[in-house]
């Protein structure tokens, strides 16, 4: 079985949002590191010198390959990352090994048969 790994960085407010909708989508879990901060192509306004930035969450996928297009997709739509700039960004990775999956082994199995 081939993974790959999907990192999203989402606003905060979408978080638990993205996250039912990457399950649905076929992820069976995700890792979420709080309150990461990022800058794009413009530099952030600020406020006598507050930051008028939101909170990102970075999310962490570790998913089959052949439901990861769908994934990321999914992760696209429910973010509104091509609604307005700045709302987020999400990629991902091959994985050329992984340990400690075995367990969802026979469930993505089955997954990834009913969908081919």
């Amino acid at each position: 079985m081939h993974f790959k790994l999907i990192i999203a960085l989402v606003e905060d407010a979408k978080t638990n949002d993205v996250l039912q909708a990457a399950r649905d989508a076929g992820a069976t879990g995700a890792t979420v590191i709080n309150s990461a901060r990022g800058e794009g192509i413009e530099k952030q306004k600020t406020f006598f010198g507050l930051s008028l930035t939101t909170q990102r969450d970075v999310l962490l996928f570790l998913v089959e390959e052949h439901l990861s297009r769908r994934i990321l997709e999914t992760i696209m739509d429910i973010g509104e990352f091509t609604a307005r700039k700045g709302t987020g960004i999400a990629f991902q990775v091959d994985v050329e090994d992984a340990v400690g999956v075995a367990h969802q082994a026979a469930l993505l199995k089955e997954t990834v048969e009913s969908e081919l």
